[in-house]
């Protein structure tokens, strides 16, 4: 006989403030939360103090999981080839200039761009498929100048690559993580699994490398712009949940699955996706 669970939802950790805005890591932002009010800088401002070199991109850093989820960062890089547990694949511009105003560099406008930008990049970065990302643990962090560079002129931003070791650490890295996931199965490396069933006040992501009981295999994906509703998202993946685990069983008559599907406020951050889990 199948056993059936269903596993209610689970705040996923976003990409910054938490890294999984999983998916999500979201997301997250590695940038302001948005509660601050833009602080218009007048386009005509002048500063004597010149501002400090863009990062550059393939740099690595050996940041400790606080440093990851805060919205600038003062860390060195250290040379690629010692511990380091991020590598900036992408440095972009930021575009502040509103009806010839400059707004600030922690205004909510510059932080949604960048949290949409540094996201939309990673794929490029790791390859592979879109689901496969989103079943992984890793993830995109970004950073912005300081107040203090954007007055002196930084208009830069940074998009780094982690891999999520659990709830709040970070794994060190062998490489850069460039096309990691081109390949047809997803490596335990960076698979994400669970410490239990995803509705079970034990349950925590982990890598699939890891000792785990639960694994995600599928990603139930949304079209809507607008959250329609805890039914119609819970209901959504019962089916496909189900399927997938009996596809992915030794028994397919005997085994258990479960499906955590995003909320309200994942939604709002991003998150318009849900993840189908099986017992490993």
């Amino acid at each position: 006989m199948t056993t059936r669970l269903s596993a209610g939802p689970r705040r996923a950790l976003a990409a910054a403030a938490g890294l999984l805005a999983l998916t999500g890591l979201a997301a997250c932002s590695g940038g302001d939360d948005g509660a601050k009010e833009p602080r218009e800088v007048p386009s005509t401002q002048t500063t004597a103090a010149a501002p400090e070199p863009r990062p550059a991109a393939g740099a690595c850093y050996a940041l400790p999981y606080d440093a990851a989820v805060a919205p600038t960062s003062k860390v060195e890089p250290v040379d690629c080839a010692q511990p380091h547990t991020s590598v900036t694949f992408a440095v972009g511009t930021i575009d502040a200039v509103v009806d010839g105003h400059l707004l600030a560099v922690d205004s909510e406008r510059v932080q949604a761009q960048v949290s949409s930008a540094c996201p939309a990049q990673l794929l490029d970065h790791v390859g592979g498929s879109l689901t496969s990302l989103r079943l992984s643990m890793i993830r995109s962090i970004w950073f912005t100048p300081t107040v203090e560079q954007s007055d002196a002129g930084a208009a830069w931003y940074r998009c780094d690559a982690v891999l999520l070791d659990g709830a709040a650490k970070l794994a060190d890295l062998d490489g850069d993580l460039k096309g990691v996931l081109a390949g047809n199965a997803l490596p335990d490396r960076y698979a994400m699994c669970g410490t239990a069933a995803p509705d079970s006040p034990k349950f925590e992501r982990v890598r699939c490398s890891s000792k785990h009981s639960w694994r995600a295999i599928e990603v139930v994906a949304f079209e809507e712009r607008d959250y329609p509703g805890a039914k119609k998202v819970q209901a959504a993946g019962r089916t496909r949940c189900e399927d997938a685990a009996a596809d992915a069983a030794e028994d397919p008559l005997t085994f258990k699955w479960g499906y955590e599907w995003p909320t309200k406020e994942q939604w709002a951050m991003g998150q318009k996706f849900g993840r189908c889990w099986t017992a490993d």
